[in-house]
């Protein structure tokens, strides 16, 4: 993750949420005041989040002192404690909601990668991402599913080529969009095609393609059209997928799996926050 980056997504995030100043907080506690929180997980799952707490505290409070006792892509079992931060009360105040949204669905995206994984048993298929992440979250959406084992697709429409059906609807043809991509592309950047029928993954194989996706294709299908792709040609399954559809995929002879569900679907992990009281 680009701690430079994230560094600039809190600070954004905690413009929005403090604005001027914590209310509340700042008529209730002076400057001096100092205190000590626990994050604690209140249900089972994958932890993802770890430089959101370190980063976080000190960028409200440059003296705060954290202890992690987890790292990214650990299980953590319901009562666990996730990290201690000790500083400045106003700083504790005002960073926690910030920070324990952003771990909560963090950890929710982890632990559902984890159980898609766990679910697929595969030792040749991978699940990977998509781009249905939540605008300003991306880097961090797809942080968590590598915490939970699985891998990224493409950050944006910047770093790969996905020849579409739109695509190809307003090119006319699988050909004549790839052969327009060849002709202005650098050979660094790889080029997938969607497809959807027989006529198209052969069309796409003879346009000599990086990857080849099977859009919205039941097992059957998926099975008769992954025959037709030669090995040096990379496979992928997307569309309407469901973690609970996983395991009837498992032996397929395919190279990814792809799940919007990962990042737009999910339930946020139960994370808490405690003030501890000596």
């Amino acid at each position: 993750m680009n701690l430079l980056k994230l560094r600039l997504l809190l600070e954004q995030f905690f413009i929005e949420d403090i604005g001027e100043r914590d209310v509340t907080t700042d008529l209730i506690f002076n400057e001096e005041a100092e205190g000590e929180i626990v994050f604690i997980a209140k249900e089972k799952g994958i932890f993802s989040g770890a430089d959101i707490i370190q980063i976080g505290f000190t960028l409200l409070d440059s003296k705060a002192s954290i202890s992690m006792y987890v790292k990214d892509g650990d299980p953590v079992e319901k009562g666990q404690q996730i990290a201690t931060v000790k500083g400045q009360v106003r700083s504790l105040l005002k960073g926690e909601r910030v920070i324990l949204n952003l771990l909560q669905r963090m950890s929710g995206i982890s632990t559902s990668t984890f159980e898609a994984v766990k679910l697929l048993n595969s030792k040749r298929t991978k699940i990977t991402d998509t781009r249905k992440t939540t605008p300003g979250l991306r880097m961090l959406e797809k942080y968590a599913v590598r915490c939970g084992g699985g891998f990224n697709h493409r950050y944006g429409l910047y770093d790969a080529v996905l020849i579409k059906d739109n695509h190809i609807a307003f090119a006319g043809t699988i050909t004549k969009a790839v052969e327009a991509v060849r002709d202005q592309l650098g050979h660094m950047v790889k080029i997938e095609v969607e497809t959807e029928t027989k006529k198209q993954v052969l069309e796409a194989v003879k346009a000599n393609v990086d990857c080849i996706m099977f859009d919205n294709r039941n097992r059957e299908e998926i099975n008769e059209l992954a025959a037709l792709v030669p090995d040096h040609i990379t496979t992928e399954v997307s569309g309407g997928l469901r973690l609970q559809d996983l395991p009837q995929y498992s032996n397929l002879n395919i190279d990814y799996i792809s799940l919007g569900c990962l990042t737009h679907s999910i339930s946020s992990l139960d994370i808490s926050v405690k003030v501890l009281v000596k």
